[in-house]
């Protein structure tokens, strides 16, 4: 039998089918996790679960004009900015920029790279206005087009093109501050594109980590 399509699997997890949920959740685990785990510390498990009974509560509202993938990547942004209003406040006495995630206890140490380079393009996604990170993750991870962020986004189309280019030149001028030395910073730039997609597999490996059901 052909396989059911993501919308069919959420339709049947929605009328109470857990075994089409629990195969949802694994066909799109490791891309939510991802979006996740170079942006918060800790939570993320809870985040992920979140977003995927967010996809179950908001079905109505996935009417087939985009891909399921643009739709779960529209929650889990929706998620974040949920998650980022509450550390904010209880974290009051803490500096954070209401744009970034950067001190929301997400440190490339923690997460499974090995490369220099790949830690330095980590540190510097995280130091750029928020959506500017989204975006550039899900075109270079996820392979996502610039029309599918704008609908995550909630932009227009010429406008996520021009903050994709925008994001790849804060990226690059964020690598030459925060290499440590010169030939690090010649070896990023020198293949940008490659090491930055490098990062999908490293990051969706989660060190180890299995999925768990949502269900």
């Amino acid at each position: 039998m052909p396989a059911r399509t993501d919308a069919e699997l959420l339709d049947l997890w929605r009328d109470g089918d857990t075994v089409a949920g629990q195969a949802l959740f694994a066909r799109h685990f490791e891309s939510v996790y991802r979006f996740f785990c170079n942006k918060v510390g800790r939570d993320f498990d809870d985040l992920v679960q979140e977003t995927f009974l967010g996809c179950v509560h908001s079905r109505d509202r996935f009417r087939g004009d985009s891909s399921f993938r643009t739709f779960l990547f529209a929650i889990a942004r929706k998620q974040l900015l949920k998650y980022r209003e509450r550390w904010t406040k209880a974290n009051a006495k803490e500096t954070l920029e209401e744009s970034q995630c950067l001190l929301l206890d997400s440190t490339p140490s923690k997460l499974a790279v090995e490369r220099e380079e790949q830690k330095l393009l980590l540190r510097a996604l995280r130091r750029l206005p928020l959506d500017l990170q989204i975006a550039l993750e899900l075109f270079y991870w996820e392979e996502l087009r610039s029309k599918d962020i704008a609908v995550i986004l909630e932009i227009p189309h010429g406008t996520a093109r021009s903050r994709l280019r925008r994001a790849r030149e804060l990226l690059r001028e964020q690598v030459d501050v925060l290499a440590r030395t010169p030939s690090l910073r010649e070896s990023t730039t020198a293949n940008f594109d490659l090491w930055l997609k490098s990062l999908r597999n490293d990051i969706a490996a989660g060190g180890g980590r299995a999925p768990t059901s949502a269900t």
